[in-house]
């Protein structure tokens, strides 16, 4: 039996026995020590439980979504314009959701128990869909086409109603749970304190976002097929099997997960931070700082820096009585340390960077709408004439290129780059980030071009259907792939590693603040857009008329590219000024950078 050793380390692991190839990380928490056992984490060991139960959640929800407009029309017989609003209000809280579990995860709950309870309320939500379409005491009378544009449908039931809004509750909350957090709780499988371990995690972030792309191609192929030909019942039913099958995943693979604790509000630190340093903003000079190693060796210990200059007083000791025997603030409110200040100027040297996102998701969002009206306007016949390419489907030719591209850049593109940058990771994450921008930039162009040759050529031949091949927008779908698999990728990566520790599952819940806040932002750019481009005289043409041939919707792709140039010179700004939370340790041994004293240096 290998000796026992104390360790700071406020995480515990569910299984207490012991064999030579693991580590188990058990104990009580008693003042922050805690005992470990000399176990590995599970590592790869780990995932599939984890990246399966990910998968089906996704398959789960996001098959909900791409079909969940036309159920609640069709088959709930609730107005379009109502259901439309309520699918976008979902989706976007969807996507808010994973903030407030985020906190609850970092504050409260820990990363296990927050993905536990958030799994078995999205089955419980999917549960509840599947009764309105199965159970004929809930679902209204079927609704011909005729009836329903003349508003003689019957209405759905109250009852009806409340399980529905208490099923989208459900899911709700079931994504606010699993998004911030599955990620995060894999990567703590891994032993960062390793070669190996820090390999391995730069290579799960590539591995994770292509799972999720093969869960979107199957949804918009598969799922979509089974709900539209085979019913909503069954539909629905296989979605929660999916969800189930998430559910028993997670909990078969207890035995080997790694727990990190919380370890209480991970804002009060932060709060502290601000109140000390504006009680101590005259303090002129002291002898001493607040400068104390992290209790937890997890926690890279961060050196005072020069940016946000104004919070170091926080720090500045102004009598002995201010600190402990061991060096620590007696009371936080008072004075704080150099760790908690550097972490408050984490997160503010972030929000820059991540306004910068919004931007490059309303470019994603655009294409993925815009785009498919183009296809059906458009020749999407292949193989002669046997074989129609669905308009839905187009987006499919995105994700393909992700698919092939993303293994092809962690395996080949990085190890031949980092030959040359001496960096391990090839390029550094804003670099990654800008590429990304760059390239859907040149998306956006290509398709305002191939809308203008398509829309001439049927205007030219007097047709509704251009004779354009639909192939033709492969080219701005498979940039728009591309641009997701450097930048989208590049921004989990970062948002992760430059966050405070004890807010990793807050971190990856700002991805997906960003993409719900380009929902918002592109509706409000298509209402003023439709507003503006066609002239209070309407003497001028509607860039996004509802026949867009007698649009010109190639110059609302060029505004929104113009939009992305801006937001591209912005970043780089941005990225300028910034500096990385830890010290190069992405360059190779021997080649990292020295740091100045308390000024670490930055490479775009």
């Amino acid at each position: 039996m290998a000796m026992l050793k104390m360790c700071n380390i406020r995480c515990f692991h569910s299984q207490e026995k012991e064999d030579d190839n693991d580590k188990v990380i058990a104990g009580k928490d008693d003042d922050k020590v805690l005992t470990v056992l000399p176990r590995k984490p599970g590592g790869w060991k780990s995932m599939p439980y984890i990246i399966g139960n990910e998968i089906f959640e996704r398959l789960g929800v996001f098959g909900l979504l791409a079909n969940f407009t036309v159920y609640m029309v069709k088959y709930l017989n609730l107005p379009s314009i109502w259901a439309t609003n309520a699918v976008n209000i979902w989706f976007g809280a969807t996507n808010f959701a994973p903030l407030f579990g985020a906190f609850l995860s970092d504050s409260y709950l820990g990363r296990f128990q927050t993905v536990a309870y958030a799994c078995v309320c999205s089955f419980l939500g999917m549960l509840g869909l599947t009764l309105t379409a199965t159970l004929p005491q809930l679902h209204p009378h079927p609704c011909n086409d005729v009836d329903r544009n003349l508003g003689r449908c019957t209405a759905p039931s109250s009852t009806l109603m409340a399980v529905l809004y208490t099923s989208l509750g459900l899911l709700t909350i079931g994504a606010g749970g699993t998004r911030p957090c599955s990620l995060p709780f894999a990567l703590d499988q891994f032993d960062a304190t390793t070669e190996k371990g820090k390999k391995d995690i730069r290579s799960f972030f590539n591995w994770y976002y292509l799972s999720f792309s093969v869960t979107i191609m199957i949804v918009l192929t598969v799922i979509v097929y089974i709900q539209d030909n085979m019913g909503w019942g069954i539909g629905f039913g296989i979605l929660a099997a999916f969800m189930l099958i998430a559910v028993l995943l997670f909990f078969l693979g207890t035995r080997l997960y790694v727990h990190v604790l919380p370890e209480g509000s991970v804002l009060s630190g932060l709060a502290q931070v601000v109140v000390v340093a504006f009680k101590k903003r005259n303090v002129e000079k002291s002898i001493t700082i607040c400068d104390p190693d992290p209790t937890n060796p997890a926690v890279t210990k961060l050196h005072l820096t020069q940016q946000f200059k104004f919070l170091n007083k926080a720090a500045l000791v102004k009598s002995a009585n201010e600190l402990t025997s061991d060096g620590f603030p007696k009371n936080p409110w008072s004075l704080t340390s150099v760790q908690n200040i550097e972490e408050l100027k984490c997160v503010l040297r972030i929000v820059p960077i991540l306004a910068s996102a919004v931007i490059f998701f309303v470019a994603m969002n655009q294409q993925g709408t815009f785009i498919i009206l183009q296809a059906l306007k458009m020749d999407r016949y292949i193989v002669g004439r046997h074989f129609q390419i669905p308009a839905g489907s187009m987006p499919i030719l995105s994700m393909i290129v992700m698919i092939v591209f993303i293994p092809i850049y962690d395996r080949v593109i990085i190890p031949f780059v980092a030959k040359y940058t001496g960096r391990k990771g090839g390029i550094t994450m804003l670099q990654r980030m800008g590429i990304g921008m760059l390239i859907v930039t040149s998306s956006l162009v290509s398709a305002g071009i191939i809308e203008n040759k398509r829309r001439n050529l049927a205007v030219r031949n007097d047709m509704d259907i251009s004779p354009m091949s639909v192939l033709w927008l492969g080219v701005p779908l498979g940039l728009s792939g591309l641009a997701e698999a450097f930048s989208a990728i590049a921004q989990l990566e970062f948002y992760y590693k430059e966050f405070p520790y004890h807010m990793r599952s807050i971190s990856q819940s700002l991805f997906f603040l960003a993409f719900g806040a380009s929902s918002y932002f592109s509706t409000f750019l298509v209402l003023l857009v439709q507003k503006y481009s066609s002239g209070r005289n309407h003497n001028h043409t509607d860039w996004l008329a509802n026949d867009i041939n007698s649009g010109r919707l190639e110059y609302f792709y060029y505004l929104v590219a113009f939009l992305n140039v801006l937001n591209l010179v912005y970043f780089v700004l941005c990225s300028i000024f910034y500096r990385y939370k830890e010290q190069n340790e992405d360059l190779d041994d021997g080649e990292s950078e020295i740091i100045d004293g308390a000024s670490p240096t930055h490479k775009y």
